[in-house]
């Protein structure tokens, strides 16, 4: 904690602050959802002062080889003096010049290892022997003697360079080479100079340590037990002797060994290439399956294209800023690191959803890349729940308004209401609402308007009896500028209703709120009118728009979907009900209770059957809640609503989701539990700057066990993983899925993120340097 303040002053101030603002507003929006966060501001709130503290996030730097051959790169290192990493690779020897790209080959064939000597020499080991780059030289110059392979190298202070290859091994001082033969294993892989020790050669028969004296002792306590196949060598800040072998990682202190890491408890891969330790004390080990680093906080993974070009990491080297240089099968990556508070990166992610995620006419979305990763080949999209996307943009940049009173945030949000009604107008329909526009000159789309013959048909509707016919799904506007898309879902209505009333409460003036609460209730109208189904323009219920009693209760085939389809019906009247005052909303809500149990469905709430369990659910039950527990008023009505939101909290409270967390700390007014506070933090400090949604497979890691649950469809991880080892999932795909990600060919908006950021602003429970306006 920072500052000077102690916990209780702080809070008691900032609850008074927001008691003056709430006197201020009137009656309704005194019942927002700042009044209900009110009540659970944790002590957490005392660490305002944090809105200081920048937190260090790793950015990929990647630099890909000039041709095929190259991107085979086996050591890297720099000289002294230089900023430019050298690279040893299967084509030769390369120099790489960050902005201007690779240089050479200035040795060509095989080049395997590379060392920097204590005078700035660079010695690099090659498929024709040893070759020295002097500090005033420009070229290397071979040295006399050694014409055989060399594949591992190390230096000492005094300058004495030992080679190793299959052929031997020999000390080099200048120009002077003396032949070894300490009568070891010619499979040697990295030698180290342990200071006091000797040298140690990392061998296929384990580790051997070698004197002046010319005798070599091997450092086995175990050779049943411990595995001799040692790839890796680094020697750490207190002087202990890291291995890094096939099986794992050993720890020795002199001979002794202290500890070992299996693969299962700490690496992705048992397979360990090589080790090294960074200037700051931590051990970075990589694998054939991507590289683990373990400091005073644990291990964590870097695998996947978002941190690596190739997961084979074969050795890795840092430079005087402390970067990370790995030399991995495809190539040269970068492991930087830039320091962010929390509000940077709120800005951060703001600039790159204004960049590339919001497309006329204001609809908020993911963009697509022409070139996977290359953000200058973007492209906007389509998709299926644009309008769900748009309205929780729309509720984030409330929630941002009513944190900083920004004048971007309340245009933001204007802009992404106005959207969310054009979708509905657009229709040309008192209620019904589109999923999404296009310009009409798009000629491609998602899901474009076809026939099926009818044994395609009978097919799909043997796997899927629900299923819709829609051979038209995309139809003109009147006046011919858009396609807006139909068979609209029950997500949309949920996703446009959850960013109404957070908009209504949080940022919409007197003269914006009208247009508010028309849409609200043509779309609650609609509903009512067409017997609780959303009915598209063929007169017929869309697929997944239905909410009709006589379906909820009485179709098996509904059954599935009978418990969250009533809380989100319950929620769409009450709503409707509240910013309206019109008895007929509480009339059809009653009515639903009384004659259509629809208070035991909400009981059913979430369906956690695990073959029909899913995230699409989860969200669109946080997106209701609100609306029904806010603003009932039965005591018996509340309390069962109650008993259906903890039974959905119960099933989402292990998702370290900052969004699912805040929402229930808002509506229950209960404190966040410290271990669930800062499983939400972590979630905002953790998640990569990077947005892209690049592949990441967590079921090959050996690290991670598997399991079916909580869905049964798909292998997912028994442990959460941080969200830097992670794909970006939005909130309604499952966060514990083995595999994630579209291979980098899209990017998120990064409205995961900014939603419970802003959100915790305005609570209290994130820090910032502004308190809530409301």
């Amino acid at each position: 904690m920072t500052g000077s303040l102690s916990t209780a002053p702080r809070v008691c101030l900032a609850k008074a602050a927001l008691h003056a603002r709430l006197a201020r507003v009137p009656r309704l929006a005194s019942i927002s959802i700042l009044a209900a966060l009110l009540a659970a501001l944790p002590p957490a709130i005392s660490e305002a002062g944090d809105a200081l503290t920048r937190h260090a996030h790793d950015v990929h730097l990647p630099y890909p080889p000039p041709t095929p051959e190259a991107a085979d790169v086996r050591d890297i290192a720099f000289r002294t003096s230089s900023p430019q990493p050298w690279i040893a690779t299967r084509a030769g020897l390369y120099q790489l010049t960050p902005g201007a790209g690779w240089t050479g080959p200035i040795l060509s064939g095989p080049a395997y290892a590379l060392e920097t000597a204590p005078d700035g020499s660079l010695w690099i080991g090659m498929w024709n022997g040893l070759f020295r780059l002097a500090p005033s030289e420009a070229e290397p110059r071979p040295i006399g003697g050694l014409s055989q392979p060399v594949n591992a190298l190390a230096s000492r202070a005094d300058g004495t360079v030992f080679a190793a290859g299959p052929d031997g091994f020999a000390l080099v001082q200048g120009t002077q080479v003396r032949r070894l033969d300490p009568a070891v294993t010619r499979q040697v892989y990295q030698v180290i100079d342990v200071p006091g020790q000797g040298w140690h050669l990392a061998s296929a028969m384990g580790i051997y340590r070698w004197d002046d004296a010319r005798s070599a002792r091997r450092l086995s306590p175990d050779p049943d037990r411990v595995s001799l196949s040692v790839r890796g060598l680094a020697l750490d800040e207190k002087g202990r002797l890291w291995a890094g072998a096939l099986g794992g990682l050993q720890v020795y202190a002199g001979p002794r060994l202290l500890r070992e890491y299996p693969a299962a408890t700490a690496l992705p891969s048992s397979d360990v290439q090589c080790v090294a330790a960074a200037p700051e004390g931590t051990i970075w080990v990589g694998t054939q399956a991507g590289l683990a680093r373990q400091s005073g906080h644990g291990w964590t993974v870097r695998r996947g294209r978002r941190w690596l070009l190739h997961d084979e990491v074969r050795a890795i080297t840092f430079d005087r800023a402390g970067t990370a240089w790995i030399a991995t099968a495809g190539g040269v990556s970068a492991l930087a690191t830039e320091s962010l508070t929390l509000e940077q990166k709120a800005a951060r992610f703001h600039q790159v959803l204004e960049a590339r995620h919001v497309r006329p006419p204001g609809i908020v979305e993911k963009c697509q890349f022409g070139t996977p990763g290359e953000v200058s080949t973007w492209a906007p999209m389509d998709d299926d729940n644009d309008g769900g996307y748009t309205a929780v943009a729309l509720a984030m940049e409330s929630y941002r308004y009513a944190v900083t009173r920004d004048p971007a945030a309340l245009a933001a949000a204007r802009r992404a209401f106005a959207a969310c009604e054009f979708l509905q107008h657009v229709t040309g329909t008192p209620g019904f609402l589109a999923r999404t526009v296009i310009p009409a000159d798009w000629k491609e789309m998602h899901d474009p308007n076809e026939t099926f013959p009818e044994e395609e048909w009978a097919e799909r509707r043997v796997r899927e009896p629900r299923a819709k016919r829609v051979p038209i799904r995309w139809r003109p506007s009147a006046d011919g500028r858009w396609l807006w898309k139909g068979d609209t879902s029950s997500d949309e209505v949920t996703a446009h209703l959850f960013g109404y009333l957070a908009y209504y409460e949080l940022a919409a003036d007197d003269a914006q709120r009208p247009r508010v609460r028309t849409q609200i209730c043509r779309i609650v109208d609609h509903l009512i009118d067409h017997g609780f189904v959303l009915r598209d323009s063929d007169g017929q219920p869309t697929r997944w728009g239905v909410w009709a009693p006589e379906r909820l209760n009485q179709d098996p085939d509904w059954a599935m979907d009978r418990g969250v389809n009533s809380v989100e019906l319950l929620s769409f009247l009450k709503l409707a009900h509240r910013v309206s005052g019109e008895e007929r909303y509480q009339r059809h809500y009653r009515d639903l209770i009384e004659n259509h149990h629809y208070d035991l469905n909400v009981l059913e709430a979430p369906n956690l059957n695990p073959a029909w369990r899913t995230y699409i659910d989860m969200e669109l039950l946080a997106f209701a809640y609100p609306a029904l527990l806010k603003f009932e008023t039965d005591p018996r009505l509340l309390r069962i609503h109650h008993q259906s939101f903890e039974r959905w909290r119960q099933a989402v409270k292990g998702d370290a989701n900052p969004f699912f967390d805040f929402l229930h700390a808002s509506l229950t007014r209960e404190r966040l539990r410290a271990r669930d506070l800062d499983a939400a933090r972590n979630f905002l400090i953790e998640t990569p700057l990077d947005l892209i949604r690049w592949d990441v497979d967590n079921a090959t890691r050996e690290d991670v066990a598997l399991q079916r649950s909580p869905e049964l469809e798909g292998w997912q991880t028994r442990r959460r993983l941080p969200p830097t080892e992670l794909g970006y999932s939005r909130t309604d795909q499952n966060p514990w899925l083995a595999r994630q990600g579209d291979g980098g060919r899209t990017e998120s908006d990064g409205v995961f993120w900014l939603l419970p950021y802003w959100m915790g602003r305005h609570s209290g429970v994130v820090p910032g340097d502004q308190m809530p306006s409301k």
